[in-house]
């Protein structure tokens, strides 16, 4: 969250951002409460001083008289101080809520916008494969070729599941240990981590665990839920810490599986593996000093961009804009493949409701990863911080990054490497990982 002397006093620069985040926030009611707490605090400090004061006097030797009336009035100071305590501990929790309500200040330079066309597009790298015959998409590629199989996860777990069988599996797990090893060469620490964790934490990293717009698993009669990411078991690790100087910056990978809702999520891109419940993801996550998360966010972005650059997948990088940030962030870039199996429609629909034509291959980007310097609002929410050349403790930067989202990247190789008999070259740089150079079909 943002500080809160920080909020009264750039009260019209955080309500211009709320506003450009199209997010709902009341910046107001944050000051006017945080007055309000701070007008609370210094009566209550008054009552106590008043009770400390008394409480001096009645050691000393009193006429009973004077001595009744001290009690008396001790009695009230001691009721007076109940009663300011348990109203400020309200007006607290309602600052509390009313702060975790908005978002971080955005970078200066992110694009102003609430959709994907608002988006910057800052870089390009490779070329859009030009085919010599039509290309699929990845649902009927990963079918044909016997390697994803939806419709038995339908069948057994709901929609947006799926099994991944012969081949799929060692594509799966040769993209782990490809992007593993890019990693540790860059100092990252590896972890496999939880797949559940509380909803303290996760919502000290800004994801919301209930209501109707949550994306999250929740678990049923626990505190905890399944986690989106392992953004959120990183940056629980080391909350309520207070980190060495000497240490920082602490790189860490994590592996897990990844649980996502995605309520609302229906559309022509959402199909196959793009959308789904369940997926790999390895994650990067940094905690550094504030005056380095800007230098780390770009290397973040390199790492990404190298990842993709190794597999030889055409991709471009996207500024993104405020309305698409999410709360933490306070700026993003997005990595988007190219994944020329996605549908469109030659033509337009005529204003009479007749037929548009069928639906074509035409391609178009896919988001695969992104990078996001969540600043300090991450950290003071959990309460890490490290302890500068002065001694006072300051909260630390917090980053995280997409190594690779297995499923993305799946649709990407499939889509990009297929040939005209269906069959998939793999990229050079994970053959030796998956122990073969093709998928082909089975006979």
């Amino acid at each position: 969250m943002l500080d809160y002397h920080f909020i009264v006093e750039n009260l019209p620069a955080v309500k211009k951002n709320i506003a450009e985040r199209f997010m709902k926030a009341d910046a107001d009611a944050v000051a006017a409460l945080f007055s309000k707490r701070t007008e609370l605090t210094t009566a209550l400090q008054n009552l106590q001083q008043q009770r400390n004061a008394n409480a001096v006097v009645m050691k000393g030797k009193l006429d009973p008289d004077k001595r009744s009336a001290l009690i008396e009035e001790g009695k009230r100071l001691k009721e007076a101080i109940v009663e300011a305590e348990a109203e400020l501990g309200a007006i607290e929790k309602d600052l509390d809520a009313e702060a975790r309500r908005i978002p971080n200040m955005a970078h200066p330079d992110a694009p102003v916008g609430k959709e994907d066309k608002d988006s910057l597009e800052v870089k390009r790298v490779g070329e859009p494969r030009q085919f010599d015959f039509t290309p699929k998409d990845h649902v009927q590629l990963g079918q044909e070729l016997d390697i994803i199989d939806f419709d038995s996860a339908t069948k057994v777990s709901g929609v947006k599941f799926y099994y991944l069988k012969n081949e799929g599996v060692f594509l799966e797990l040769g993209l782990v240990r490809y992007a593993l090893d890019v990693l540790q060469k860059k100092g990252f620490t590896p972890f496999i981590t939880p797949d559940i964790a509380k909803e303290g934490v996760l919502e000290g990293i800004g994801f919301n665990p209930r209501g109707t717009e949550s994306n999250v698993y929740t678990l049923e009669g626990e505190d905890a839920c399944l986690v989106g990411t392992a953004e959120i078991t990183l940056g629980g690790y080391y909350s309520n810490t207070i980190l060495p100087k000497d240490k920082l910056p602490l790189k860490m990978a994590g592996l897990s599986h990844c649980f996502r809702r995605e309520a609302g999520a229906a559309g022509q891109f959402s199909k196959g593996l793009y959308r789904v419940h369940q997926f790999t993801k390895l994650e990067m996550f940094v905690y550094c000093l504030p005056e380095d998360s800007d230098k780390f966010h770009e290397e973040l972005r390199a790492i990404e961009e190298e990842i993709f650059s190794g597999l030889e997948i055409p991709f471009r990088v996207v500024d993104t804009c405020t309305g698409d940030l999410g709360a933490p962030a306070y700026r993003k870039w997005d990595l988007e493949a190219w994944m020329p199996g996605r549908t469109g429609y030659e033509g337009s629909p005529s204003g009479n409701g007749a037929e548009r034509h069928s639906p074509k291959p035409i391609g178009s980007w896919g988001e695969v990863t992104s990078t996001s310097n969540c600043t300090d609002y991450q950290a003071r929410r959990l309460n890490v911080r490290f302890k500068d050349e002065g001694g006072k403790n300051r909260f630390v930067h917090m980053l995280n990054g997409t190594a690779i989202a297995v499923s993305r990247a799946i649709i990407a190789i499939l889509e990009n490497f297929q040939q005209s008999d269906s069959s998939v070259i793999l990229p050079k740089v994970l053959v030796p990982y998956c122990g073969f150079e093709r998928i082909k079909r089975r006979e």
